[in-house]
């Protein structure tokens, strides 16, 4: 019988492997597990959702589990790159690609589509991201009484644009959008489920948002990279010669979303706690997170433009405000008023986030544009389409 060993004893052995392995991990964090049969060195996060598919990965701890000679041979021979070299051979450019920060049900369809579905091991397959044509049903949240009914979707590569429809028969969308205006993320703590996803775009100046989920978690990252494949081929021919580094820049997720109190314009009012979002350059607050509409939007220029954000309150200020660590946003047209539970910079803290916004700031701003589009060049799309170039905006009301 083979002896086993603790995989410590063969640490210089593996050594080389695991130096191959910071694409699961957080930097300079060593992995504590491996997969003995796909040879890959996985974080703990990871590790939860390989044991869930067992007849695939086998999971082993690399300091508690012992490990068989051939076993050790194997996972140093492969390693994350020689194995990534066969399962991640022919990804989409346009495919987003989780890391250790992403939410489960997109790091675990990532790791499903690789080993599991064998997506990415040869080129031009087809798959129900690919075909520039996706449609189906979504459980979409209801704008005015917050139930999530299901709707269908229709993504169409053709039209350049994502329709839904209230009745499975219906000829006549109920809404229609520009697929170059859409972001889409994935929002499952906000909307209450694992598998939520958060639709943005602009309404007559507005933004506004769409909740949908799906019970199955590869479904719903299958329309997510469907988006994101439409958009891909929509800016290719939109602006062929941006490389495509440039245009895989498509969907993104929020800066930073939390609780803030806010005055009104008099600065005299009292301060009401809201919810905040900071998409890029556009801080949106609304009355509940899961509301379609946002109460009001500030756009945080440059600083070139007279645009600042300054910690504290201004001398004087009056009010009732529950909490006393105030934040002043600077614009052209007014100064913003806010109240932040804690100044200290924990990541889930809204204010410390924004704080950090005036490094940003300082940067002559080359996308001050008020839309929700994706950016070529460092540029947001409809500024290139309607100027060929900058557009310049110092726009920053608060509706």
């Amino acid at each position: 019988t083979e002896e086993l060993v603790p995989l410590k004893g063969y640490r210089s052995e593996v050594l080389q492997a695991l130096l191959q392995n910071a694409h699961c991990t957080p930097p300079k964090r060593d992995p504590d597990w491996a997969s003995s049969t796909l040879g890959v060195f996985i974080c703990l996060s990871c590790s939860g959702i390989h044991r869930n598919i067992p007849s695939i990965s086998k999971v082993k701890s690399l300091k508690m589990d012992h490990w068989d000679d051939a076993q050790v041979q194997f996972l140093a021979k492969h390693g994350n790159a020689v194995t990534k070299a066969t399962y991640e051979a022919h990804i989409p450019i346009y495919y987003y690609q989780p890391t250790y920060n992403d939410c489960q049900v997109l790091r675990e369809q990532w790791i499903r589509a690789k080993y599991e579905r064998k997506e990415f091991t040869e080129p031009g397959k087809q798959l129900p991201y690919t075909d520039g044509v996706k449609e189906g049903i979504l459980w979409k949240r209801g704008r005015d009484n917050g139930q999530f009914l299901p709707r269908k979707f229709l993504l169409s590569e053709r039209e350049g644009c994502l329709k839904y429809f209230t009745k499975q028969d219906s000829k006549e969308p109920k809404i229609s959008v520009k697929i170059d205006v859409i972001n889409a993320t994935f929002q499952p703590a906000k909307i209450g489920n694992p598998n939520g996803l958060q639709i943005t775009y602009l309404k007559d100046n507005k933004t506004r948002n769409i909740f949908v989920y799906h019970k199955s978690g590869k479904e719903v990252v299958d329309w997510f990279n469907a988006i994101r494949s439409v958009q891909f081929h929509y800016l290719k021919v939109a602006f062929p010669i941006a490389s495509d580094n440039e245009v895989s820049r498509l969907t993104r997720n929020f800066l930073k979303e939390g609780y803030m109190e806010k005055t009104g314009p008099k600065q005299r009012e009292a301060f009401k706690k809201r919810w905040f979002t900071l998409d890029h350059r556009r801080l949106m607050y609304f009355k509940d997170p899961l509301d379609a509409f946002a109460k009001g939007e500030v756009f945080v220029g440059s600083s070139e433009n007279g645009y600042s954000v300054q910690k504290g309150l201004p001398a004087g200020t009056q009010g009732n405000f529950s909490w006393h660590y105030g934040l002043t946003i600077v614009t052209p047209d007014r100064e913003y008023l806010f109240t932040c539970e804690t100044e200290t910079d924990q990541p889930h803290l809204f204010g410390a986030h924004l704080l950090t916004a005036t490094e940003q700031i300082k940067k002559p701003s080359q996308k001050q544009c008020l839309c929700t589009c994706v950016y070529v060049d460092n540029m947001c799309v409809c500024t290139k389409q309607k100027s060929g170039g900058r557009w310049n905006i110092a726009l920053g009301k608060m509706l």
